[in-house]
């Protein structure tokens, strides 16, 4: 496939995205499904991809502030966008949606109050982080079809371990269909599986984003093998009536690579190349921060 030919797949894939959901029309005050004009640069647009070690957990304020620093400096055209794939230590946070009430434990893991879109949710070791530090202006010119694109991502990406996942104009994230057990099925829209087992769904992902001067920062969280357990103290994103799973839950390797790696390759297929540079903070200004 030549360069002109990876463009043009990954301007049709944007576009595929966008239409595949409902994008916000500001000037109408209405959702359609006409899909926006997308703002993708796929010749100039060059994402850096960051790792920090699954052995280092990332002091979520610390997060936090790296981020806010750099999407002030991507929307001043000082520094590239960013993916930076990292695991926190045990915490709860609060998007700007929060209710008290669904903090189920307060004194289990410290609660950070952040002013990503959302409700309460988890973070820990076992869960892949992914903060993205877009230009959703330049890229997409709406918020909706950015948020639509990071779900068509995620989708992508549980597929390469052949997890059908869906998404849900009323409810946020990414939900596995289960069958009692917890295993794997495929439904249709009546909740059934094509042998007649009815299904419901557990959440394996997370969406929560903010922006500032139109650049994204904070993300999704993706399950790959947390302590379930831990999302007991919280109503996770005010949710009742579903549970939680996890690659490891539904049987899938729990290989930290294997997911950054599909991560990475999905994300190049629809929103163009990257380079891999230092995870921030790197390691030295973690321990300083810590003591």
């Amino acid at each position: 496939m030549n360069t002109s030919q990876i463009h043009e797949t990954q301007a049709l894939r944007l576009a595929q995205m966008c239409n595949t959901r409902f994008c916000y029309q500001r000037s109408t005050l209405h959702f359609h499904q006409k899909p926006v004009a997308m703002h993708h640069d796929t010749h100039t647009a060059i994402t850096d991809w960051a790792v920090s070690p699954s052995s280092t957990a990332v002091p979520y304020d610390f997060a936090v502030r790296e981020m806010e620093q750099r999407a002030v400096m991507i929307s001043e055209g000082r520094a590239a966008e960013l993916i930076w794939l990292l695991e926190h230590p045990p915490i709860y946070t609060a998007g700007t949606s929060a209710n008290p009430g669904d903090l189920l434990d307060t004194d289990r893991f410290p609660i950070f109050k952040t002013g990503r879109g959302g409700q309460y949710t988890y973070h820990g070791p076992g869960q892949q982080v992914i903060y993205v530090m877009l230009d959703v202006k330049r890229r997409f010119g709406d918020v909706r079809c950015f948020v639509s694109a990071m779900e068509a991502w995620m989708l992508d990406t549980l597929r390469s371990f052949e997890i059908e996942a869906i998404t849900h104009r009323d409810r946020v994230g990414v939900w596995v269909p289960v069958d009692a057990a917890g295993n794997h099925h495929f439904q249709d829209d009546d909740q059934k599986t094509v042998t007649g087992i009815h299904t419901t769904e557990e959440k394996i992902a997370a969406i929560g984003i903010r922006l500032k001067r139109w650049v994204s920062f904070h993300g999704m969280s993706l399950n790959v093998d947390p302590d379930l357990s831990h999302f007991d103290g919280i109503v996770p994103c005010g949710i009742t009536q579903y549970g939680t799973t996890s690659l490891n839950r539904l049987g899938r390797p729990n290989d930290r690579k294997a997911v950054q790696d599909a991560l990475r390759r999905n994300f190049e297929i629809a929103f163009g190349p990257t380079r891999t540079c230092q995870a921030p903070p790197p390691a030295d200004a973690i321990a300083s921060h810590l003591q």
